[in-house]
């Protein structure tokens, strides 16, 4: 776009703070079929953190624990268990982003810092989100190493496969009551996205909780934030819940898009990651909702995915269970035939599955 003042080539990768980096990794590797790609750590000269590159498909994560307790990363993680803290985007020019986006509002928390070793030159730089969350950008135009200065290639002795993750679909951001609406200016005035979709209480609830969603979108649709806040209800909502276990707003679960979805739950299922489980009366009444689409609807049923339609297509997704032991970062898997949505019409549904595992937990 010619009006773009913070062209954003695309995400990244996401970086989480975790308890233990090594265990971390060989959780997605083994579990959700992560390639461990690079690492830094003593052996690299980095005398605070141990950091692991975990990629599948154009998938990034960067997991990352301390050493010791005197450290962020290890404050981070006391208050908030294993989550993510930076979600990365790759620019053409760090210095304009964080130029253009602190004209507007942001806080920068580090400026343009470049990198160097005998693969070139990366440029990084922060700047303040929601909570204790950051937007980090990334040049990586005259870098051709395997992630980053400072970083050494693991070779791998196992093969693990891949359950086949493509991409990032969307990002997902938890925020206290009343605090949505702040955060969708933010986005519109600092970074320059727009209000792609707007979900009010009316359209998530059930007899006992509910909240509202808005989604943030850059100019050329490559990435999408949704933000959440939880509504008023009888009882507390699955936002509430996050942000009393999370200790305030954050990411509350990464969307990945796959080819065929069905392959990929197959696959997680038999890696024992556990999903959301809608009733089975949700089966009972989807033909008549969602129309034809081109399915195995005893398969959906089989492996507990959803389907919703719109006016450009249709969707399959499906959501894990929270992956630590607090209940806060899930995942979602998606396939898209058309859709630009989030699942509207299975909203209802979800929230049945998740208050009814809220109720195991005692938190609802």
């Amino acid at each position: 776009m010619a009006n773009d003042f913070l062209p954003i080539k695309g995400y990244d990768h996401i970086e989480f703070y975790v308890g233990n980096a090594k265990q971390a990794a060989h959780f997605y590797d083994k579990t959700f079929g992560f390639r461990p790609i690079a690492k830094r750590g003593l052996e690299t000269g980095s005398r605070d953190r141990a950091s692991y590159v975990m990629e599948q498909g154009k998938v990034r994560f960067v997991l990352t624990s301390a050493y010791g307790p005197d450290n962020e990363i290890a404050r981070h993680c006391a208050l908030h268990g294993d989550g993510v803290k930076a979600m990365a985007l790759t620019v053409a020019s760090v210095e304009s982003a964080l130029r253009e986006t602190k004209a507007r509002g942001a806080t920068v928390l580090k400026p343009a810092t470049a990198q160097e070793d005998e693969h070139g030159t990366l440029v990084t730089g922060e700047i303040k989100y929601a909570g204790d969350t950051v937007f980090r950008f990334v040049e990586r135009e005259n870098y051709r190493g395997t992630f980053a200065p400072g970083y050494i290639p693991i070779e791998r002795r196992g093969q693990t496969d891949e359950v086949g993750m493509a991409v990032i679909d969307h990002i997902v951001t938890n925020v206290h009551i009343g605090e949505m609406d702040y955060w969708v200016k933010w986005f519109e005035e600092v970074m320059g996205f727009n209000n792609l979709l707007s979900f009010t209480d009316d359209d998530i609830s059930t007899e006992y909780s509910a909240l509202m969603s808005k989604v943030m979108e850059n100019g050329t649709g490559k990435c999408k934030f949704p933000i959440n806040e939880p509504a008023e209800g009888k009882k507390k909502s699955q936002i509430d819940e996050y942000l009393d276990y999370y200790q305030g707003p954050g990411v509350q679960h990464i969307a990945m898009a796959t080819g065929n979805i069905y392959d990929t739950v197959t696959e997680l299922r038999s890696r024992d990651v556990d999903f959301l489980r809608v009733p089975d009366t949700y089966y009972k009444m989807l033909r008549d909702r969602v129309g034809d689409v081109d399915e195995d609807w005893d398969r959906l049923q089989e492996l507990g995915i959803l389907v919703d339609k719109d006016d450009d297509g249709y969707l399959l997704q499906i959501f894990t269970t929270p992956v630590q032991d607090r209940p806060t970062l899930f995942y979602e898997v998606i396939e898209r035939h058309g859709s630009r949505g989030f699942g509207i019409g299975n909203f209802k549904a979800l929230f049945v599955s998740i208050e009814r595992e809220q109720a195991l937990r005692g938190n609802l």
